[in-house]
């Protein structure tokens, strides 16, 4: 099967007269219809450049993407025009940004917030186009849909302001969904119905997922395959079973072990030592390199490549190589 989206070594920089920090130096993945691919890792690790990188919304200057390829529908994004961008963008690739509040206009109501896309993309009336909001209200829960299609976002709860914002996501039936952290800042059982409430719309209408987390009991339940990055890069990528039985790299097992586990006891949570690097300097080696407990001599002076291991898992780890062999 074809993918539907394919990222091909994607490097995106910020570029300032003092120097240039590295977002993005290196994420590669295919993504299916239909299917879930979560893409995982700390804070500042370039999950959410990489995302906004797809879309054409980095800020330019300072941000800008140096190399690469995002394929989708026959067309590299990177070279597409920006009339080209503003029909894709919406209409066949949707996003949920990660704070609903600021994302959502404080001036106009909900519903016609929703309307608005449907009108621009699917060159709808505007009473069909309000009927469609009303419409999609009701399928992502949200009660009274036709009284609150009229209310502004600061009458919606937290939970509600995300919900809409599934449904202005989704008001096109677009082919690729990226929901960026969809969760943060929403108390756990809110989280968990916004999670199954994203998983039955997936399946209803047969869209991709790319999801941006840091929650390792997110992936879990949610992701097909996993693309873990660190310091801008990808440095595995395995099926989400493989990844959580048997761990490549060392940072994936690290991030492993400070998460909560229902199955396992655990005393207490390990923490990974050290701090991840400044992308704005030089990295020599693998980026990993001070904070790994497994650290060679080699390591600290040659970047590894990607390593093809059993089962469809790639690492970016030197003790990958033998396994590979």
């Amino acid at each position: 099967m074809e993918p539907v989206l394919s990222v091909r070594g994607l490097r995106a920089h910020f570029v300032t007269p003092e120097r240039t920090v590295k977002a993005v130096d290196g994420i590669s993945y295919d993504l299916h219809a239909g299917k879930t691919l979560a893409v995982v890792g700390e804070s500042g690790s370039g999950k959410s450049v990489h995302a906004l990188s797809i879309l054409g919304l980095l800020p330019s200057p300072p941000a800008k993407v140096v190399g690469g390829e995002i394929l989708f529908g026959g067309r590299d994004l990177l070279r597409a025009t920006p009339a080209q961008m503003r029909a894709v963008r919406g209409n066949r690739i949707g996003m949920i940004f990660q704070e609903p509040m600021t994302s959502l206009n404080p001036v106009l109501r909900v519903g016609e917030q929703i309307a608005e896309a449907v009108r621009l993309h699917r060159k709808a009336s505007p009473a069909a186009a309000w009927a469609k909001a009303v419409e999609l209200l009701r399928k992502v829960g949200i009660p009274n849909p036709e009284e609150r299609a009229r209310d502004f976002p600061h009458q919606f709860s937290g939970g509600m302001r995300q919900r809409a914002m599934i449904a202005i996501a989704l008001s096109c039936e677009p082919d690729v969904l990226i929901a960026d952290e969809p969760t943060t800042a929403l108390d756990v059982t809110i989280q968990a119905q916004i999670l199954e409430l994203m998983r039955e719309l997936q399946r209803e209408y047969k869209t991709a997922l790319v999801l941006i987390t840091h929650n390792i009991g997110v992936v879990a339940r949610m992701a097909d395959e996993v693309v873990v990055m660190y310091a801008g890069r990808a440095v595995e990528r395995a099926p989400v079973d493989a990844l959580f039985k048997t761990p490549a790299h060392p940072y994936t097992r690290g991030l492993l072990a400070s998460a909560p586990s229902l199955y396992e006891r655990r005393e207490r949570l390990d923490a990974i030592p050290g701090q991840p690097p400044d992308l704005g300097g030089e990295l020599a080696g693998c980026p990993f390199a001070p904070r790994c407990p497994q650290v060679m001599d080699r390591c600290r002076i040659e970047d590894p490549p990607f390593f093809r291991l059993t089962g469809g898992r790639r690492s970016n780890c030197w003790k990958s190589e033998a396994a590979a062999a």
